[in-house]
C-alpha cells in the first residue's frame, strides 16, 4: 500500500481531531478525502506529510512509518498544503532550483525544473516573479514544487480553491495525468471535482470516517433515501401528497411535477399510483433519481 492509516487519534489537548481513522490507499489511486471544515481532513494530512504527529495509532508511506522513518517518507510524498506557501519575490525558475536543491537533486535540478514547467504549463510565466502570476499560476507552480523531487505520493489541499472554470479544467487534466503513475490525495469542497478526477471518495466527519466508496458507487451509500420524480396530468394536492406514509418532503419542480424525497427502505412509487388513482390525476412519468455526491455528502456530514 502506497498509504495505510490504522486507528489514527489526534487530540489538540482535550479536542478531539481524529477518532481511530483506519483507511488504505493503493499505488495508482486518486483519492478524495471529503468532509465538512474542522471534520479532520488537514489535520490527517498534515500527519501523513510529517508535520503533525498522530497522538496514537499507525501511519506509514510506501512502508515508512511517519514518525519513526520521518526523512524517508518525506522524499516519497508531495505536498501541497491547503494555503499555498511560496516565496513571492522569487521568479518561478529561482523557486523551483532552490526547492530541487533542497531535495538534493543534484545535477539532475535543471532537468527536472524544466520538466516540472513543461508539465504544469509554466513554460511562458518561468521568467516571471512569483508574485507578479495569477491563482492559478500559483498553484501550478505549487504543483511543480510538489512534484519535483518525483514523489511516489501526492498530498494536496485544496489544489484548485480560488481558480476560475478554464484554471479548473487544466488543473483537473493535470493531476488526472500525474495520477496515471503516482498515489494522489485530495482534498476538495468541490463535488465536480472528485466526479471528474477521482477513483474513490473517503468522507471524514467530526474526526470519524463515515464513508468509503468507489465514486461511481457514492450514491448508494445512503440506501434508505430516495427520491422520486412525477409528473401529474394537472395540478396535484401538495399537501396531501407530503403526508403519505414514508414520505418527507415534496419539492415542486412546475405546476404538475415535484420530486418525492422520502425516507423508507421500501419502494413508494405504488403508494404514489394510489395517490394519484385517489385524487383522478393521471401519472405522466415517475422514475428514481440517484442522489448526487453532493446530496450524498449532506447526509452523511449532516
Amino acid at each position: 500500500m502506497s498509504i495505510e492509516a490504522k486507528n489514527v487519534t489526534k487530540l489538540y489537548g482535550a479536542q478531539k481531531a481524529l477518532h481511530q481513522v483506519s483507511f488504505s490507499v493503493s499505488q495508482g489511486e486518486v483519492v478524495a478525502l471529503l468532509g465538512p471544515n474542522g471534520a479532520g481532513k488537514s489535520t490527517m494530512m498534515k500527519i501523513l506529510t510529517c508535520y503533525l504527529p498522530q497522538t496514537s495509532g499507525q501511519v506509514s508511506v510506501c512502508g515508512f512509518d511517519v514518525v519513526s522513518q520521518a526523512l524517508e517518507v518525506r522524499r516519497m510524498v508531495g505536498y501541497l498544503p491547503e494555503h499555498n506557501p511560496l516565496y513571492l519575490e522569487m521568479y518561478v525558475k529561482e523557486y523551483l532550483e532552490f526547492v530541487g536543491g533542497i531535495h538534493k537533486l543534484g545535477r539532475q535540478v535543471r532537468q527536472r525544473v524544466d520538466d516540472m514547467i513543461g508539465l504544469t504549463g509554466l513554460s511562458l510565466e518561468a521568467g516571471k516573479k512569483i508574485g507578479a502570476l495569477s491563482k492559478g499560476y500559483r498553484q501550478r507552480v505549487g504543483l511543480a514544487q510538489a512534484l519535483i523531487h518525483d514523489p511516489q505520493v501526492l498530498i494536496l489541499d485544496e489544489p484548485t480553491s480560488g481558480l476560475d472554470p478554464n484554471q479548473l479544467g487544466e488543473i483537473r487534466q493535470l493531476i488526472r495525468n500525474i495520477g496515471k503513475e503516482k498515489t494522489v490525495l485530495l482534498s476538495t469542497h468541490i463535488m465536480q471535482e472528485v466526479e471528474a478526477v477521482c477513483d474513490r471518495v473517503i468522507i471524514i466527519n467530526r474526526g470519524n470516517i463515515v464513508a468509503d466508496a468507489p465514486t461511481s458507487q457514492v450514491q448508494l451509500l445512503n440506501q434508505t433515501s430516495r427520491i422520486i420524480r412525477v409528473e401529474f396530468d394537472r395540478a396535484y394536492p401538495a399537501d396531501k401528497l407530503r403526508k403519505m406514509e414514508g414520505v418527507v418532503d415534496v419539492i415542486e419542480s412546475g405546476p404538475a411535477s415535484c420530486r418525492i424525497f422520502t425516507q423508507s427502505e421500501r419502494d413508494l412509487r405504488p403508494g404514489v399510483f394510489q395517490f394519484a388513482v385517489k385524487h383522478g390525476l393521471i401519472i405522466l412519468s415517475m422514475d428514481h433519481e440517484e442522489q448526487s455526491l453532493e446530496q450524498v455528502f449532506r447526509q452523511l456530514t449532516f
